[in-house]
């Protein structure tokens, strides 16, 4: 009797569905956690992009100091004439606020670009002309104060900055310049205590000379011109030149950063700052501990509640497994499931009986048409073979030489196929081993000059050459056709999956003092990895993407595994440069044992 008051099993699920949707939302929660992480990320980021670019901005305003400094001086000096060398040295040295701006040098030079006055002797400075360098043709050019890029001092051979201010008289007519110099090794244009950001951060902030390779701040404390290190070396300074303005990168402790870059064009400099992953995901993973152990602890309590809610519901359906697990293992088309239980349990018995009654009406449907086949084929095969053995013999006339071949090769193939049907037929009784094959000794020259002239017209098809390789070998213990019928599938199946104008090889070789192994080698794709563990196995064929492959049944190499058993011999495979399906067959001498089991089977 079915209760009125039992939950039915749509219910219980609809309960474990609820389940499920609380831990859905804890997935929920998790996401919305890497969604909080990533926004923390993204402020950092956004903060570091602002850092660089105020480093930026703080620079440019100091190089428009400089140069807005400079052109004031220059504008004292014009003249109808530029002031002789003592003049414009006494000019020089009363310029002690331009001189702070400019404490490697400032200069004064003649419209030709050569040196005249200075207010720090270097020597064989003055002199020197300048006009070849290219920020003095650019102000001579556009006659506007300009900065250069670091360049290296021609007398002093230190990294430099050039600033130049064109000196010219009321008219517009060119004088000369007033240049000023920084040694950029002893003179930092970076603002003081950059490695604290606005919002208080603590990070990371390298200065990059990317015409030079040179770190004009390294970010260690040094403010020497140093090369940049080997690609490779250092993934932040590799990030900054990659041109990729923000992004994360692992520092040179492994641990990761989000660093951010600033391109200041007037210098030819990228200004780099980075700050440690951690103070994106330090701030949301404190404010989520909490949340998460309290929403932990709920799913404990509803993940054991569900737990019983679903063994509960289960346990029909595995007592239902049960039963049938025992009917799979031990057949009985009179064994049949109980229909009672909830609606659904029910249900599924009913069904699964059906399923039941649809087997045996199948299994009594495949030997009907076993029967079938084998009335139906067996007999137009035998006259069609027995004609053609007619034809060949010459009992209906001579034939020439083409003819006799081909009526050879007709009868050959015909009795392969006569084989093949009734090995088809015969495939029940490999499976409960009624299969007797007759084993004794056989030369394998003639079994491998067989398998090639047999396969050659499928070869030819496929434009693949098929060549045998064997020495002086012992003779085999086997049944000769059956052996044929592995060595053909393995044929087949080599061609099937060749490269046009590839060679399919049969190889024989003494594989140990008791056992002959025949290897039938292609050059094709190999068997995949992911069907090494079926390859022998019934109704299993590999989907190898080639549009030459040949759907088959999938019953030939687990022919072929089951027929070897039968003759005490072994099959397998490997790749190398193709497939290698090799089957190792028991020689004549290889042991009386064998000889006696071989002669036992024979005689049934």
């Amino acid at each position: 009797m079915r209760s009125g008051k039992s939950l039915s099993l749509s219910s219980r699920v609809a309960i474990i569905i609820g389940g499920g949707s609380l831990v859905t939302v804890l997935a929920i929660i998790a996401i919305a956690y890497q969604a909080l992480v990533q926004d923390f990320e993204d402020l950092l980021t956004h903060r570091q992009i602002l850092e660089a670019a105020r480093t930026s901005e703080q620079v440019d305003q100091k190089l428009q100091l400089r140069l807005n400094s400079l052109s004031a001086f220059a504008s004292q000096l014009a003249g109808d004439d530029l002031p002789d060398q003592a003049a414009l040295e006494v000019a020089l040295n009363r310029q002690t606020a331009i001189q702070d701006l400019f404490p490697a040098a400032l200069l004064i030079f003649d419209e030709n670009g050569c040196a005249v006055a200075e207010n720090v002797y270097v020597p064989n400075r003055i002199g020197t002309c300048y006009l070849d360098r290219p920020h003095f043709r650019e102000a001579l050019e556009k006659r506007q104060p300009i900065v250069s890029k670091p360049i290296i001092g021609r007398t002093t051979g230190r990294p430099l900055l050039s600033f130049l201010a064109p000196i010219e008289t009321d008219e517009g007519d060119f004088l000369g310049f007033a240049g000023g110099t920084l040694d950029l090794g002893r003179t930092s244009l970076l603002p003081e205590k950059r490695t604290m950001g606005l919002y208080g951060s603590q990070g990371i902030e390298k200065i990059i000379d990317t015409e030079n390779f040179l770190y004009v701040d390294s970010g260690e404390g040094s403010q020497n011109i140093e090369p940049l290190p080997p690609p490779g070396a250092d993934a932040l300074t590799d990030a900054a030149l990659s041109g990729i303005t923000f992004g994360q990168v692992n520092g040179q402790d492994g641990q990761p950063l989000i660093y951010a870059t600033n391109h200041l064009q007037r210098l030819g400099w990228v200004f780099v700052r980075a700050v440690p992953y951690d103070q994106a995901t330090t701030p949301a993973r404190q404010s989520f501990l909490q949340f998460f152990s309290i929403s932990l602890l709920i799913t404990l309590v509803i993940a054991a509640l569900s737990y019983l809610l679903v063994k509960s519901t289960m346990s029909p359906l595995d007592r239902m497994t049960t039963r049938i697990k025992h009917m799979a293992e031990q057949p009985d088309s009179a064994m049949r499931l109980g229909e009672s239980g909830i609606p659904e349990v029910s249900n599924l018995a009913g069904a699964f009986n059906q399923l039941l009654e649809e087997r045996d009406s199948l299994d009594r449907l495949k030997d009907h048409f076993m029967s079938s086949v084998s009335h139906e084929l067996r007999t137009p095969l035998t006259s069609l073979t027995g004609a053609l053995k007619l034809l060949s013999s010459g009992v209906t006339g001579p034939l020439n030489d083409k003819s006799q071949e081909m009526a050879n090769l007709a009868l050959r193939n015909g009795e392969r196929l006569q084989l093949l049907v009734s090995d088809l037929l015969d495939f029940n009784k490999l499976s409960d081993g009624s299969l007797k094959v007759r084993i004794q000794s056989e030369a394998i020259q003639p079994i491998l000059y067989g398998a090639v002239e047999d396969n050659n017209t499928m070869a030819a098809e496929h434009q693949v050459r098929l060549v045998s390789d064997s020495g002086e070998l012992p003779h085999l213990l086997c049944d000769k056709h059956r052996l044929r019928q592995i060595l053909d599938n393995y044929v087949s199946n080599a061609i099937k999956f060749s490269p046009r104008n590839g060679v399919v090889r049969i190889k024989a070789r003494l594989h140990s003092p008791e056992y002959v192994r025949i290897t039938v080698s292609d050059q094709g794709p190999g068997v995949p990895d992911s069907f090494a563990d079926s390859v022998f196995k019934r109704f299993a064929q590999a989907e190898t993407g080639t549009t030459r492959s040949v759907k088959g049944t999938g019953l030939g190499l687990a022919i072929c595994a089951e027929l070897a058993t039968l003759m005490h011999a072994e099959v397998g495979y490997y790749n190398d440069q193709g497939a290698h399906f090799w089957v190792d067959m028991p020689t004549s001498g290889s042991g009386e044992a064998l000889s006696t089991v071989a002669d036992e089977e024979t005689d049934s």
